[in-house]
């Protein structure tokens, strides 16, 4: 889905009504059953016990220094995201920069290690979820806006949080939002060349 620009709208209303559940609603700003998309458990690797693992080798407490590309398992040809043309990049495991599916399936990889892996949807972006699309009306959108399919906003509510939606669909009374994750659903093939692995 094509992302043409970035915007804000501040101070949105709840929507008009959710579309799977079509609950009219009032009052108090907010976006209901949004899902964090950074919200992963890290249990299975805050059980890990640091002292099985060698300096050199990922796990919890390491520096991590890579290539990556990430591309549809099903369209391995469809490159979504890759830096192999670029510098590697580095992070520390569990600072949040890499989602917990793709961090957990590299332990036990060391410097020098390229590796391609398929994860389930589950583990990548997560499920689609119908509650996370929303039906707002057309006025609480800015009135010379160039509406699109594939728009990105980033909506707030009155506390100051944000959360990123597309436009799906939209007529001259109502606009429908996607909050789910574009990456949402699919299978992802996750092709790392890991360059240094560090304790921190």
């Amino acid at each position: 889905m094509p992302i043409a620009e970035e915007k804000t709208i501040s101070q949105m209303n709840k929507p008009v009504k959710n579309s799977k559940n079509k609950i009219k609603s009032e009052g108090k700003s907010e976006l209901l059953h949004v899902v964090n998309l950074n919200d992963r458990s890290l249990s299975a690797t805050e059980e890990l016990d640091l002292n099985n693992y060698a300096s050199d080798v990922i796990s919890p407490g390491k520096l991590i220094t890579l290539n990556f590309s990430l591309a549809p398992a099903d369209n391995p040809d469809a490159i979504i995201d890759s830096n192999f043309d670029k510098d590697p990049v580095s992070f520390s495991f569990g600072d949040g920069n890499l989602l917990s599916g793709f961090e957990n399936i590299m332990i036990g990889l060391k410097a020098g290690d390229q590796k391609l892996f398929t994860l389930k949807a589950e583990q990548a972006f997560g499920l689609r979820n119908e509650d996370n699309i929303h039906l707002y009306p057309r006025y609480q959108f800015p009135a010379d806006l160039v509406m699109e399919k594939g728009l990105m906003f980033n909506f707030s509510d009155v506390g100051g949080n944000e959360q990123a939606g597309v436009i799906a669909e939209f007529n001259a009374d109502e606009v429908t939002v996607d909050f789910n994750h574009p990456l949402a659903g699919l299978d992802i093939l996750f092709t790392v060349d890991i360059k240094a692995v560090e304790p921190i």
